[in-house]
């Protein structure tokens, strides 16, 4: 069963309060959300033209200051959803651990961030994260070929897992689209009328 989220709908932090609130990674972060820049014309139209429909959509995340993942993708997150007029709050991991054990593990862990579009009502009816799926693929290689944590060499594939993740990212923006582009096609799955 998927958890109904209306219960948790306005209690999160505003994406400036979690930002004010940030006692690691602030400066990072904010760096990133400044960076961010629209990958095309296309999709800078899609999001603002967002803003022009009435939908009945918010976007909760569950997120941490320390994580590596949150710095990076969801200044992106917080940019696409000010440009699509869709309010945003952020869960704090460690606020909400029983929600996530129970309902958000990714392949058995706590990955965060968790970005979760949810109607009125609380029906989660898309999810997104914890990164890109073109850096995902090396975690989910990992586990697949690295199940024991107590294997000798687990640290050291571990440690190669996270440079490459690392590598993916890039020294810059360039994951960016990747993120915008994943989330407009889930937007778009969404919000496409059935015929």
């Amino acid at each position: 069963m998927t958890v109904n989220m209306a219960s948790y709908l306005g209690k999160g932090l505003s994406p400036q309060q979690f930002i004010d609130s940030m006692t690691r990674n602030r400066e990072a972060f904010t760096d990133w959300y400044r960076r961010f820049d629209w990958p095309s014309d296309d999709s800078k139209e899609f999001f603002h033209n967002l803003a022009e429909r009435s939908t009945d959509l918010h976007c909760v995340v569950i997120a941490a200051d320390w994580c590596g993942d949150v710095v990076r993708n969801v200044p992106v997150v917080f940019r696409l959803m000010e440009t699509a007029s869709i309010p945003a709050e952020v869960l704090i991991l460690e606020e909400h651990l029983d929600l996530v054990d129970k309902h958000f593990l990714t392949m058995g862990g706590r990955s965060i961030p968790i970005v979760l579009f949810v109607q009125g009502d609380g029906e989660i009816v898309g999810r997104w994260g914890p990164r890109p799926s073109y850096v995902q693929e090396v975690m989910v290689e990992f586990k697949q070929n690295y199940p024991d944590k107590s294997a000798p060499d687990y640290e050291d594939n571990l440690k190669r897992a996270r440079a490459e993740l690392i590598r993916r990212y890039g020294e810059g923006t360039e994951y960016q689209p990747l993120v915008v582009s994943e989330i407009q096609t889930l937007l778009e799955g969404l919000l496409t009328p059935s015929k």
